[in-house]
């Protein structure tokens, strides 16, 4: 009888790491810009923000940041991206989503968050990463000035780059502030990890 009980608990030990095995998560996307001043990766959190996520994700692979410029960079606070072109040019996006900023993530040093409007639900494409700690940005209340702004993702590697975009020189262009005086364009973006 011993031996009979041998081959059935190698089988069970099988299927339990298979179950184990495939209650795994995947990974969290990650997403490769290549700019002109070099690489910079980003984690997305799909757990967190799973409809800024979708979204961020469909606009790569739609190819729509490819060619777009970093427009706003201010030095201490953050480097914005994904609206514009060299010539200032408004690249038009989906609609608006909803803001996830209740989320529970914070607008801390390296993560990236939606730039959105005064209205809450008005984030499209543009997003921005943070440059330092800068709590003001996170969610407090349901209001427009506390809702916040979301976070979904965070630099990964390529923050030297990120601190390379802010040392650069800005100034003013029709109706825009904290424009860098020479572009500094995305090259390509892509899906380079996870689902």
């Amino acid at each position: 009888m011993t031996r009979n009980i041998l081959p059935i608990l190698v089988t069970a030990s099988i299927f339990l790491a298979g179950v184990a095995l495939a209650q795994t998560p995947a990974a969290n996307p990650k997403v490769l810009f290549k700019t002109t001043k070099g690489d910079i990766t980003i984690e997305l959190y799909p757990a967190k923000a799973p409809i800024t996520v979708n979204s961020i994700l469909g606009y790569v692979n739609d190819k729509f940041y490819d060619g777009l410029i970093f427009h706003r960079v201010i030095p201490g606070f953050m480097i914005q991206t994904g609206g514009l072109t060299a010539e200032m040019s408004q690249k038009s996006g989906k609609p608006a989503i909803k803001n996830e900023a209740g989320n529970g993530l914070k607008n801390t040093r390296g993560t990236v968050a939606m730039a959105r409007t005064e209205v809450v639900d008005s984030a499209t494409s543009q997003f921005f990463i943070n440059l330092k700690d800068n709590s003001f940005l996170n969610h407090t209340d349901e209001t427009s000035k506390g809702f916040g702004y979301c976070v979904f993702g965070k630099v990964v590697a390529g923050m030297d780059v990120v601190d390379a975009i802010a040392k650069v020189p800005t100034g003013d262009k029709p109706g825009h502030q904290n424009v860098p005086l020479e572009p500094i364009a995305i090259l390509s973006a892509t899906v380079v990890a996870g689902k």
